[in-house]
């Protein structure tokens, strides 16, 4: 379906493109970072008393929830909303196509009441953003508004959820490399791009241009092939010790985030988010550990991160 700028080609793409860059600036990321901090000390709080907490259910999965909620100015109490429809749309992938559009059909039915109620009542976030925004000298088609937002919706919080929780998942078994992290909190953010590298939790779809034959492969124009992101971060071609993850790597040009006019215009905030959200666990939870690995489980679909993943910290 039509989510510009990541289902539009160019040139309309770099346009639609021009329209976000501005709210995903390293300076604009910058700004969320004291709230998003204060809500992650916020969800450790209420973990007061117990031994053992699912870290994707009662942790990263709440994060940016809250962070794209607030961009877009949504209301944070819909956050059960917005994590039903990622499952819907990402993850159930075997459904039959007339559940997989009901279930879609709902979002944007979310969106089409969130755009009308911007409308009635304007305010400065990314939702009247969009609705006030002009391309090519006029205001933007309703559907380029909602697939924007629906795009900005599924996108910002399944892929960081899951970052942060694979991201907890390896802490919690690798001792040694928790100790370091611990240790030293200023290797944070070379960690965390080990940990997009090593689990980079997407992998995307893209159509065929045109008629090709390649590495024994007849493709089609039209068709539909998947780009293995995972897959290209542990091409020993490209990284030293591919299959290992190394906290320290220090040349990581992994593609976590996509490669080329498609690379992934919130690339900034989902660093933060993941930075921010690893930072505070450690600091208040040094000592974690799998509570039981065979509970552990993950998701289904293009997207790769726990969805249970509980942990022992008492």
């Amino acid at each position: 379906g039509g989510s510009p700028p990541i289902s539009s080609d160019p040139p309309f793409h770099r346009d639609a493109r021009k329209l976000l860059l501005p709210a995903f600036t390293k300076e604009t990321v910058a700004r969320q970072e004291p709230a998003t901090r204060a809500f992650c000390h916020s969800l450790i709080d209420s973990f007061e008393g117990r031994e053992v907490v699912d870290a994707a259910h009662d942790y990263a999965q709440h994060i940016p929830v809250r962070v794209i909620a607030n961009m877009l100015g949504f209301p944070p109490e819909d956050g059960a909303q917005f994590r039903a429809f990622v499952e819907d749309l990402l993850e159930g992938i075997n459904l039959p196509p007339e559940d997989r559009i009901e279930r879609v059909s709902r979002l944007f039915d979310y969106l089409l009441a969130q755009v009308h109620d911007h409308l009635g009542q304007p305010r400065a976030d990314l939702t009247s953003y969009l609705i006030n925004a002009e391309l090519y000298g006029r205001k933007l088609d309703p559907p380029v508004v909602t697939g924007a937002m629906a795009l900005l919706l599924i996108a910002g919080i399944d892929t960081t959820w899951s970052a942060i929780g694979a991201s907890l998942w390896h802490l919690a078994k690798t001792p040694a490399d928790r100790a370091r992290l611990v240790a030293e909190p200023g290797l944070l953010p070379t960690a965390a791009e080990e940990f997009l590298r090593a689990y980079a939790p997407v992998t995307m779809a893209r159509l065929v241009k045109q008629d090709m034959h390649w590495h024994g492969v007849d493709m089609k124009a039209e068709d539909w092939i998947l780009l293995s992101f995972p897959a290209a971060n542990r091409d020993p071609a490209q990284f030293d010790r591919a299959g290992e993850v190394v906290i320290d790597r220090e040349v990581n040009r992994h593609a976590a985030f996509g490669l080329g006019i498609h690379r992934c215009v919130g690339s900034h905030l989902a660093r933060m988010e993941l930075r921010v959200a690893l930072g505070a666990w450690l600091e208040r939870i040094p000592a974690f550990t799998l509570d039981d690995p065979g509970a552990v489980t993950w998701s289904a679909g293009q997207i790769r991160g726990p969805r249970t993943l509980p942990l022992r910290i008492g």
